[in-house]
């Protein structure tokens, strides 16, 4: 298929709770293909199913030193620390904002081939996978942006980093 459309807000899938992938067949794989795809055509950092209009818990994520993966029916086991961050969202173009997230994540899923995995994630990484896994819950950044945060309007061509 290759690249698919970006959803954007106020699009309703984007506030959907995916369904868990029941199994990994050939339609989740090629969906997987088509969403690093997308996600590299948009310079994005990661992307989830239903950024694509797909409600189902898969997102992708690329980060510069790593290659690109994917985790099926992921889940964050655990979360520690906390600190501000700007980020910015694929689904919510033209703008940036500051928010919390966790220094460090565990999160556990499946690989392409069904195999379980687990990651202990810092940084950029952690960053992406809770923005990810928020966009399976129906959460976009914006809502996570408390009254400390703030919301930024930016140049389309700004290198804010999108999920």
């Amino acid at each position: 298929m290759g690249v698919r459309q970006i959803r954007v807000v106020p699009d309703e899938v984007l506030r959907q709770k995916a369904k868990k992938v029941p199994a990994i067949d050939a339609s989740i794989k090629q969906l997987i293909n088509d969403m690093i795809i997308t996600m590299r055509q948009a310079n994005g950092v990661g992307l989830a199913a239903p950024q694509v209009g797909v409600s189902l818990r898969v997102i992708v994520i690329e980060i510069t030193e790593n290659e690109p993966f994917a985790i099926v029916n992921p889940a964050v086991v655990k979360r520690s620390g906390e600190r501000i961050v700007v980020e910015g969202c694929l689904s919510v173009p033209g703008y940036q904002g500051e928010l919390k997230r966790s220094e460090k994540v565990i999160v556990k899923g499946l690989d392409r081939e069904g195999k379980k995995m687990r990651i202990n994630a810092t940084e950029l990484l952690a960053q992406a996978l809770e923005h990810e896994i928020d966009h399976l819950d129906g959460i976009l950044y914006t809502d996570r942006i408390g009254s400390e945060g703030k919301l930024y309007k930016i140049e389309e061509a700004s290198s804010a980093t999108g999920f």
